[in-house]
């Protein structure tokens, strides 16, 4: 019989896939996988493995998460998992750092999900579905919001009435483990970690972190992930005179424009066509060119005004399944970049090598891939074990 290995489970629940993680004690990776496509025909995807899921397509996530808890269960015939982590979007000002899960973090997490409606819902979905398949195991929450919350108060001010500021309507930022992650690489790849830095988590979600002393010192998200950066179906910056049109003159409810800016626009709303980048670069439709165009331009403006914010940047870092795969995207960026003295090596950039700029570049710039479920099993050991 096979000796039982302690292993720590990693969920992230998105709104249109799952991701899972297994880790062993010594946080090496033993399983992964992701069920994607949940809306439309779910499919499960792991190691060579590759089916639909066996679940109604318009199944909810609570249905496929407990088939894919069986699943991964069936798996792991030699492993015990002692504790859970998952991604949460939102942990608004409660929760600067990872925190084990109890009924009032769950209450408070719930409370927050009209500020995450793709997201928080789900990541709480996550931790019911661990809960009623093994419901003595503890399990931690690791929030994309954390990372950011060493901003200065400055930054993360609306320009507002102060009560709503009082509430909690502030800049809160995401992607914040992802962010985590890279600030951990940063030493292994920069000469000086310790200066200012712009990390571009490009992806269906994009975002932009200004870094110093490999800490979050200004982003480009705020109060909710729509802002900032064009992204794959988010809006990205919007003058909020557009809502009251939508309102007023459009007669759209409230829903209807969420859905709109949420789920409708961005790179899906220009193009017309997709929400993946890889399609629009294939594609010889004009709006598709635009939509490209928009986004290049949108990412070549914020990291200007992050720069601004840190009064320098020295090092740009590309992350994200955009900013990891797309040597097209990169190069255009850098391009725009140029008068910050970014000097692109186009057979590293071509190449996927690390470091993508010359080496008298002024502006040095690299790749660097995230590991987001790597952060989350290193908290949960860590809550766990405490």
């Amino acid at each position: 019989m096979a000796e039982t290995h302690d292993a720590f489970l990693v969920l992230n629940a998105g709104s249109s896939s799952i991701k899972y993680a297994v880790y062993g004690a010594d946080l090496k990776q033993i399983l992964h996988g992701q069920v994607d496509r949940i809306g439309l025909d779910p499919q499960y995807h792991g190691g060579a493995k590759h089916i639909d899921v066996p679940v109604a397509d318009n199944a909810t996530h609570a249905k496929i998460l407990d088939w894919l808890l069986t699943h991964i269960a069936g798996l792991s015939d030699n492993l015990r998992i002692i504790g859970a982590g998952h991604r949460v979007v939102h942990g608004g000002q409660d929760f600067a750092a990872p925190a084990r899960v109890t009924d009032e973090v769950i209450a408070k997490l719930r409370t927050l999900a009209p500020l995450a409606p793709g997201h928080q819902p789900h990541n709480l979905a996550g931790i019911e579905a661990v809960a009623r398949r093994w419901p003595d195991i503890p399990q931690v929450a690791c929030f994309d919001t954390a990372f950011h919350r060493t901003q200065p108060r400055i930054a993360q001010l609306f320009a507002i009435p102060r009560s709503f500021s009082d509430d909690g309507v502030l800049r809160y930022g995401f992607h914040g483990l992802s962010y985590h992650y890279i600030s951990t690489q940063l030493p292994h790849h920069l000469d000086k970690p310790n200066g200012k830095v712009i990390v571009a988590h490009l992806g269906n979600g994009a975002s932009m972190c200004a870094m110093q002393n490999m800490k979050s010192v200004a982003t480009t998200m705020g109060y909710t992930a729509l802002d900032g950066l064009v992204m794959g179906r988010r809006c990205g910056e919007l003058d909020p005179g557009v809502i009251f049109h939508m309102l007023r003159d459009r007669g759209m409810s409230v829903a209807e424009i969420e859905d709109t800016l949420g789920t409708k626009s961005g790179l899906m709303g220009v193009s017309d066509i997709s929400s993946d980048m890889r399609d629009l670069l294939a594609s010889d439709s004009p709006a598709a060119a635009e939509a490209v165009d928009l986004f290049v331009y949108q990412a070549c403006k914020k990291i200007g005004a992050l720069a601004a914010s840190m009064g320098g940047v020295g090092s740009i870092v590309f992350t994200g399944g955009i900013g990891e795969n797309s040597a097209a995207i990169r190069a255009r960026i850098l391009q725009g970049c140029a008068w910050l003295g970014a000097d692109i090596d186009d057979t590293a950039n071509t190449a996927g090598k690390s470091r993508i700029t010359t080496a008298d570049s002024r502006l040095s710039a690299f790749v660097i891939p995230t590991d987001e479920e790597g952060i989350i099993a290193g908290e949960t050991q860590r809550l766990v074990a405490g």
